[in-house]
């Protein structure tokens, strides 16, 4: 199952977006420290994810969150519990 996840940093509360077919180990492995980016953010926490029909759709939905790079978008969509149809097609 394809997700688009949201991670939270614990030691500075910055927020990382990442796209994966297998959530638990995607979350394992930055929380391991073999995600470059994140291996330095760690521990990490998960906030929000959402499931996708196919990786190619949650691909194209993080690529497009990353790309608003607004902390206030997702903390709302971590508040509302879902990535609305207006931010994953902007």
């Amino acid at each position: 199952m394809p997700f688009v996840y949201i991670l939270k940093s614990i030691k500075n509360g910055t927020y990382y977006i990442g796209s994966t077919v297998d959530l638990e180990r995607r979350i394992e492995e930055h929380n391991n420290g073999n995600s470059k980016y994140t291996s330095k953010l760690r521990p990490l926490k998960l906030e929000f994810n959402q499931e996708y029909s196919s990786l190619g759709d949650a691909r194209k939905v993080e690529n497009k969150l990353k790309r608003l790079k607004s902390r206030k978008i997702i903390e709302r969509i971590i508040k509302e519990g879902y990535i609305s149809a207006g931010v994953a097609h902007r």
